[in-house]
């Protein structure tokens, strides 16, 4: 079992170098949106979209930024955020198994995204020195080396650098609306408001290509870590830069639309540069933010995975949370993430990365907003944002908006990037990760349960609706550990189990040895994977303890309707035990006695039947009702299931099983009938029973007149019989006719 850890050493926090909303969160957003997208495939998306359409696009991927960006927010300004960006938010919030997956898919995405900036630059290269002898994927390799190298000496260096490229891409943008507004065409204008797809681009094949572009909001998100005010800088950074791009996108689309042909568009030429005033401000722009966009993915997918190492849910990976240097520099995670970019580079072109990256983006939005929208519905007390701009049903809408994108594009890549993300989750659920922080799960289920307890408490019981819910006796439960589990087979998943330990004593010096006990009872349900509930109760003595256990365990319609203990073979014990059963049936429990042969063993595959020793109708059906809930476990289906009868030799036994038959059939319970003719009964069903795995036998609880002791009244000489046995007593408020 995996224990993960959140701690990162304050020292190493409070020593790196600390940016406020411009530099950590506005400018390194803004250039990784004004990247290489909008120059070098924004012309062909208004192309074969049209004005009308490039608006739907842009309209489309803003909102869902948007709405990510009022999840960020919301979260941000609700807990402490540390480094790991959106890693750190989704993992506080849904829990390590949400957290991992995101971890995991978008630290490449991420990383996969390097590469898609660095094939940008490359191909502005080449477009302003198309005789450079150099190979495509050597200019690529050269230009992602740059860019590791630029990293790995420091984002302090490299975001003081971003402020220079932020000013040289604004004025690189302005050569582009001063050249368009002295190219402006009504006609032009007029022939571009419609599109033209093809079988190759349709809309959402382009809203692929483009969605890219305005992911660029998680590059401040990825700085988390080394922001001074993260629950402030996070959300005005992020909203400033996805309306200030906004803007400058749809001045660009409509400007593109207003001064070229369609066809020159959809051509090969530098549109942006060939309608720019000065061109050779264009091509600086794209160099610009295609570096910087490259640079700002490559400091933040190694803080992703630098965080998720550091809370210790995969052990193999702790040698990339190590940092390096006063400002705790991801190194190892910065190498890993070059050498995954690298790969990239060698594997395909914008066309071809862009579509990989827009589906593990969009898990990372949906999940961003599914961790939101959970935190609002559980109405849990401990969500409380100071950002206020914001609903559930605008997060849920962010969730859905991303999964049905992610299909519109591309169903496939969609269906295999769920897969693989569920998968993610099984594992690290199946892993049974323990962590020392808190998620939103907990609080939605106690919602849930509010809830249908509620609604639960205004119904009417009616023994169709019956459930079994039992509270084991089972004292220290290691000792007895057949009780236990005998408890969560006969409930399986359809009722509920407690194990209850009542400590005797004075009271108010036990409250210790309680939460002691309680912790242990949690260990050991956790241990042997019970479906179980621990309950620990104190009192000064245990008659008392046992009646209040009883009466106050539980809660609303969810109380305990059947006791469980073991037999005991203690003459000194046969008070306490006579005792409890008294008790039970006072207050109109059922009640069922376990004796196992070997107490200390249980089976994994039991071998011979399971037998009812039938006598009466009433324990009878409760008696058939466990049987039945027992082999409704994989591990006891091949087991038969036999009803043994005896009764006097001269009994009309052809009547009797027709009677019986059709009281099984009225039961909808299928079960082998013995009616065993005999003068012995106990020899009999010895013959008859075995092999036998277990044996359901009820009983009565009779006063003895003379001592005015109750005792506890079955068949002579049962627990001789081989194999364990189950005494039952019911209660007249079940019943199998319902």
């Amino acid at each position: 079992m995996a224990i993960a850890n959140s701690k990162v050493t304050n020292k190493n926090q409070n020593r790196r170098t600390k940016f406020g909303t411009f530099g950590g969160v506005f400018t390194p957003s803004v250039l990784t949106i004004l990247g290489v997208i909008m120059f070098l495939r924004f012309p062909m998306v208004a192309g074969y979209a049209g004005l009308w359409g490039v608006l739907l696009i842009l309209f489309l991927a803003k909102s869902i930024t948007f709405a990510t960006a009022l999840s960020v927010s919301s979260i941000a300004t609700n807990m402490r955020v540390k480094g790991g960006g959106a890693y750190y938010m989704i993992s506080r919030s849904l829990g390590v198994e949400f957290g991992s997956v995101i971890a995991v898919f978008f630290y490449l995405a991420q990383s996969a995204a390097v590469a898609l900036y660095v094939i940008g630059f490359t191909e502005a290269i080449f477009s302003a020195f198309p005789n450079l002898p150099l190979s495509f994927l050597v200019v690529a390799s050269i230009a992602n080396i740059l860019v590791f190298i630029s990293v790995y000496v420091g984002a302090g260096w490299t975001i003081r650098v971003q402020y220079v490229i932020l000013a040289v891409l604004m004025i690189s943008i302005v050569s582009f609306f001063v050249g368009a507004w002295s190219q402006f065409s009504i006609p032009t204008l007029l022939s571009n408001l419609t599109s033209e797809w093809t079988p190759k681009y349709t809309f959402f094949t382009t809203f692929a290509l483009f969605f890219p572009a305005v992911t660029g909001i998680m590059a401040g998100v990825n700085m988390s870590g080394d922001l001074q005010n993260p629950s402030g800088s996070l959300p005005k950074g992020t909203m400033l830069a996805i309306g200030f791009t906004a803007f400058i996108y749809l001045g660009i689309a409509f400007f593109l639309v207003s001064t070229n042909s369609r066809s020159v568009l959809l051509g090969e030429s530098f549109v942006m540069g060939d309608t720019a005033r000065w061109s050779v401000l264009i091509y600086a722009g794209v160099f610009c933010a295609t570096l910087s966009s490259a640079l700002s993915s490559m400091m933040g997918a190694p803080r992703v995975l630098q965080a998720f190492a550091n809370d210790k849910v995969f052990s193999w990976l702790k040698l990339f949370g190590k940092g390096s240097g006063v400002s705790n520099e991801p190194r190892f995670a910065i190498i890993l993430t070059f050498f995954i970019s690298q790969i990239a580079i060698l594997a395909g072109d914008l066309n071809t990365i862009a579509p990989i990256i827009t589906m593990f983006f969009l898990i990372t939005y949906g999940v961003l907003n599914l961790a939101c929208f959970y935190e609002s519905i559980s109405k849990i007390p401990s969500f409380r944002p100071t950002f206020r701009m914001n609903h559930w049903s605008i997060s849920l809408f962010g969730a859905l908006a991303c999964l049905v994108v992610m299909f519109l594009i591309h169903p496939l890549w969609a269906l295999l990037a769920i897969l693989l993300s569920a998968g993610m989750y099984v594992f690290v659920e199946r892993s049974k990760i323990i962590v020392n922080w808190g998620d939103v799960n907990s609080g939605l289920a106690f919602q849930w349960a509010r809830k249908a307890l509620l609604k639960l408490e205004q119904k009417r019981y009616h023994p169709k609706n019956w459930r079994l819910s039992i509270l084991t006796l089972s004292g220290g439960p290691y000792n007895r550990l057949h009780l236990t589990q005998y408890a969560s087979l006969l409930t399986g998943q359809r009722g509920f189990v407690s194990i209850a330990q009542i400590i005797t004593g004075k009271i108010e010096e036990l409250y210790e040895v309680q939460a002691s006990a309680e912790k242990q009872l949690r260990k050991f349900i956790r241990e042997e994977n019970l479906m179980a509930f621990p309950a620990v109760v104190l009192d000064e003595g245990f008659t008392s303890g046992l009646k209040a256990l009883i009466q106050c365990h539980g809660i609303g319609g969810i109380k305990p309707n059947t006791v469980l203990l073991g037999w005991s073979h203690d003459p000194e014990k046969s008070k306490a035990f006579l005792d409890i059963i008294s008790i039970v049936k006072r207050m109109k429990r059922n009640l069922i006695i376990v004796r196992c042969q070997k107490e200390s063993q249980m089976w994994e595959s039991p071998s011979g039947a399971i037998n009812i020793l039938w006598e009466d109708t009433l324990n009878g059906s409760m008696m058939l009702m466990l049987a039945y809930l027992l082999k409704e476990n994989r591990q006891w289906r091949d087991c038969s299931l036999r009803i043994l009868r005896p009764v006097p030799c001269k009994v009309d036994i052809d009547n009797m099983r027709r009677v019986m038959e059709e009281m099984l059939k009225n039961w909808r319970i299928s079960a082998e009938i013995f009616i065993i003719p005999c003068e012995n009964p106990m020899e009999a069903i010895r013959e008859e029973m075995e092999p036998s795995a277990v044996l359901f036998a009820g009983f009565k609880i009779v006063k003895d007149e003379a001592s005015n002791v109750e005792r506890v009244s079955f068949q002579r000489d049962i627990m001789d019989l081989p194999g364990d046995i189950i005494l039952v007593r019911s209660t007249d408020d079940f019943s199998l006719s319902a």
